[in-house]
């Protein structure tokens, strides 16, 4: 392998594992908003408050133009999971561009 095929693949790895890390970060922010709705945790504790305000900072700017597109379903946000499955399509998209 040359050195700028290698390059190009490291960068694909680094986007696919920033991918990997941004679907983790929406389920985490699925689950807190579940957890919050429930009554489980308390948003008036500042270091929940602190971790939902990243949560939602990093993930609405994703969100809001597929909840324009997407109404909810029985009170679900089904946002998240559509976003999920397009960073999934997006990542076997990019691992078929390598090899």
């Amino acid at each position: 392998m040359n050195a700028p095929s290698a390059l190009v693949v490291s960068i694909l790895e680094i986007i696919e594992i920033a991918l990997n890390l941004y679907v983790w970060i929406l389920i985490i922010g699925a689950v807190m908003s579940w957890l919050v709705a429930f009554g489980v945790i308390n948003m008036h504790n500042r270091v929940v408050q602190s971790i939902s305000d990243v949560i939602f900072r990093l993930t609405e700017p994703a969100l809001r133009p597929i909840r324009r597109v997407v109404p909810t379903v029985g009170g679900l946000d089904l946002s998240p999971l559509i976003l999920i499955f397009l960073i999934m399509f997006l990542q076997r998209f990019l691992s078929h561009l390598v090899f």
